[in-house]
């Protein structure tokens, strides 16, 4: 049979050139002993190519599923570059492996880049809510947790790692977490506030609540996308005028997320909102619109109805 990987790694080898898509297939799902193989000709790769690379394989990871590529993105933690060691941490970000924790945290403690040590502390987040729901073990949650809580309380760290932090921080309900969400949220930059504001709809605490509406009018786009995405998350029926507004904003990402967030709350008067939308002139309103209605009728409605919907939709895509 035909080494395809070793016909890869000889291309690399001899034209340090970035090779087609197709070929770099075959790095996903290696064998222990093919690892070392790559691992032999990948570090001496001029740095601009591992970048290419490693760009590419992230981007291929995002697109299918079914690519397995954490060799590789494991291969590059250690990597000399910071960007090709941030990239490698934004590959694993389905991975749930918890040996991925000690090395995240490390990343977080230790590493000389800003961008690396923000990567490893939004990636820290999933074992966090793994934690929550149970599903590793506290103590493995509890290296995630405090390597986190140490790089959130530092006031000497970099403001782009201290909000990653943070909104890893916030799937647990605790107060020192609530303390340093409600510092966020008073801060004077405007990014940490939008991370406060993102940490609180994560929380799903509704006690935040006051706080997520009063951002809904902020004059700041960004800062109306999180509100109106955390109101969809924490379910705020309240806020149901606000994110009518909304769903008509000048900003598209805005709109999209308080038409997705209509579906999140639920009720008569978001389906009549959604409902409207999902016959605008404007493709991309009326796509969010509709994939917003089935949220609603999935999570709120009934589910006959739900799967009737998508039934008659399928038929007139036929």
């Amino acid at each position: 049979m035909k080494d395809l990987l070793g016909a890869l790694l000889d291309e690399l080898r001899e034209s340090a050139e970035m090779p087609a898509q197709a070929p770099l297939y075959h790095l996903s799902s290696l064998a222990a002993e093919d690892v070392v193989r790559v691992r032999e000709v990948w570090l001496g790769l001029p740095v601009e190519l591992r970048r290419r690379l490693i760009a590419q394989l992230v981007e291929m990871a995002e697109a299918d599923f079914e690519v397995d590529f954490g060799a590789i993105f494991r291969l590059e933690l250690e990597d000399e570059d910071a960007a090709i060691r941030a990239a490698a941490v934004e590959g694993l970000w389905e991975d749930e492996d918890v040996r991925l924790v000690p090395l995240l945290a490390a990343a977080l403690r230790e590493d000389e880049a800003a961008i690396v040590r923000a990567a490893a502390a939004a990636s820290l987040g999933r074992f966090i809510l793994l934690g929550e729901l149970e599903k590793i073990r506290p103590d493995t949650q509890a290296v995630a947790y405090e390597a986190l809580l140490a790089a959130c309380r530092d006031i000497e760290e970099d403001v782009e790692v201290r909000r990653r932090a943070l909104e890893s921080l916030a799937y647990t309900d605790n107060e020192a977490v609530a303390e340093l969400i409600r510092a966020a949220y008073d801060a004077l930059e405007e990014k940490t506030i939008v991370s406060a504001v993102f940490a609180m709809g994560r929380s799903a605490n509704t006690r935040w609540a006051p706080r997520v509406r009063e951002k809904l009018c902020s004059p700041n786009p960004e800062l109306r996308y999180e509100a109106a995405w955390a109101c969809g998350e924490l379910q705020l029926s309240e806020a149901m005028p606000e994110l009518e507004e909304l769903a008509d904003d000048a900003d598209p990402e805005v709109q999209e997320a308080a038409l997705w967030a209509l579906g999140q709350v639920g009720g008569d008067k978001a389906r009549q909102i959604l409902e409207r939308y999902c016959h605008t002139d404007d493709e991309a309103t009326r796509v969010a619109a509709e994939a917003a209605l089935d949220e609603l009728e999935f999570l709120h409605g009934d589910l006959s109805d739900f799967f009737r919907r998508l039934i008659k939709e399928s038929d007139s895509d036929w």
